[in-house]
């Protein structure tokens, strides 16, 4: 492998306009990247407040129904009111049967009219619960979207919990050498400082880098629905160029793109794989001294869950 590499540097140095190529190719591979690993982040809380939404939209509808059964029960109120009144208005009717044209007349439409108001006040309580029905129909569609999306979010956050337990120990041996895994936003980070990978101013993994990525390799075969996004970090301080290698961001491409290697030779499927480098531009510590150059000195491997059910969902 060395006499492969050493061979690759040496024809890349004779051709520079390729090295050149090269480059540029990998910059703009990053910038696709970059805005990739934006999308990943804006579907994250495009998701959680799209449950925001459903669960306020939820919220306002049970409202809604509470509103239209205290209407609904006012209506049936109202209509035993003047069940009632139409019924002593029909017995005072007979009692003035005998009274002259003029108050038989008054009574009768007086009758009349709250014979229509009745009817009227019984359209609108069939009116209105019609409506309800449509109302609580909605409330529970809307229910069962809010549970599934509930579900598939809280069946994500478990796989992911496991998925870091499960890295964590397949990497045990080399978490505080340099490496740590842990959990936020949603997915699991592993971050590696170069001594465990690298050496100075190399982009050719260690055989302890290799036995640890190795180890990562075998989690994420189980795991065939992660997205794993590999990025390269750098210290501040400027890269010496050769030839074969720029600069920070060129060393950091290259980097990121030999830990993908290794993953897709341990059996990783290269479409679950994203390389990309970042040079020196986010660092974890400050550059001004040598222990915080040395953090900032990484391969950051970010294992996302797959959305897709969840977005989806979110479209019915």
């Amino acid at each position: 492998m060395k006499k492969i590499l050493l061979l690759i540097a040496i024809a890349i140095l004779t051709q520079s306009c390729v090295s050149k190529k090269l480059y540029q190719e990998l910059e703009t591979k990053y910038n696709k990247l970059k805005n990739r690993n934006q999308d990943l982040v804006g579907e994250n809380d495009d998701l959680f407040a799209a449950k925001k939404h459903l669960e306020d939209e939820n919220t306002n509808l049970k409202k809604s129904v509470d509103s239209l059964k205290n209407a609904k029960q006012n209506l049936l109120d109202d209509v035993t009111a003047l069940a009632e009144r139409k019924k002593q208005l029909e017995k005072d009717f007979a009692e003035l049967s005998q009274s002259t044209n003029t108050q038989l007349d008054a009574k009768a439409k007086e009758i009349l009219q709250l014979s229509q108001a009745l009817n009227e006040k019984e359209n609108a309580l069939i009116a209105e619960k019609a409506r309800l029905e449509k109302l609580q129909q909605d409330l529970t569609e809307r229910s069962q979207r809010i549970e599934q999306l509930e579900q598939l979010i809280a069946g994500k956050e478990a796989a992911m919990q496991e998925l870091k337990n499960a890295v964590s120990n397949a990497l045990a041996n080399f978490e505080g050498n340099g490496l740590t895994v842990e959990r936020k936003n949603g997915k699991v980070y592993v971050s590696m400082e170069n001594k465990l990978l690298f050496n100075s101013g190399s982009w050719s993994v260690g055989n302890q880098g290799k036995t640890a990525v190795t180890q990562l390799a075998n989690v994420l075969k189980k795991n065939p629905d992660i997205e794993v996004l590999i990025e390269g970090h750098t210290d501040n301080v400027p890269y010496q160029s050769n030839g074969a290698i720029k600069d920070n961001w060129d060393l950091s491409t290259k980097r990121a793109t030999a830990i993908v290697h290794i993953l897709t030779n341990k059996g990783v499927s290269p479409k679950r794989v994203t390389a990309a480098g970042r040079g020196e531009f986010f660092p974890v510590a400050s550059n001004a001294t040598k222990e915080g150059r040395a953090k900032n000195r990484r391969i950051e491997i970010i294992l996302a869950p797959n959305l897709d059910k969840i977005n989806a969902l979110l479209q019915q």
